[in-house]
């Protein structure tokens, strides 16, 4: 089994290239935080070379930017080449299946805050200006959806 889940922060914003077939390919560098101190007290970090395909690609590209912090799971994959110098270099990379979008670190500061240009893609429930309160529309949400639902225990996941 080669399955490999970590969660960290892009050091450098992603590079989006596409290959010679049109898929979409973002690369971009992810330290990962040790989860013990070291001799000095201070935490270690480690850096992982990681790339995404397709549509998860574009979206890492257009959210996603140095300090954001991400979860990635995917599988460890190994290559080698030949240096200039005639040595041989093995290198391991992580390849994407699934990046999920855990918030970002803006400014250098120290709040997370979601990505503001994907916050504003998001649509807002309607608000009562005078209370700042919700508007929670009256009814039942569900009153077009008929009585039942056909669903056996076999669909259940417990």
């Amino acid at each position: 089994m080669n399955k490999v889940l970590l969660t960290g922060r892009l050091t450098r914003d992603p590079e989006l290239r596409t290959t010679g077939s049109g898929l979409a390919v973002a690369s971009f560098s992810l330290a990962v935080t040790r989860t013990f101190k070291n001799k000095d007290g201070n935490y270690d970090a480690d850096f992982f070379n990681v790339s995404v395909f397709g549509k998860q690609a574009a979206n890492v590209s257009k959210y996603c930017f140095k300090g954001s912090q991400i979860g990635v799971e995917g599988r460890l994959q190994s290559r080698s080449y030949d240096a200039q110098d005639g040595t041989k270099r093995y290198v391991t990379d992580v390849i994407a299946d699934r990046v999920e979008f855990l918030g970002s670190k803006k400014d250098g500061s120290s709040n997370y805050v979601a990505d503001t240009n994907f916050m504003d893609q998001i649509p807002e429930a309607p608000m009562d200006v005078q209370t700042n309160e919700i508007e929670v529309p009256d009814g039942d949400p569900y009153k077009d959806f008929g009585n039942e639902i056909a669903i056996t225990d076999d669909d259940l996941p417990f």
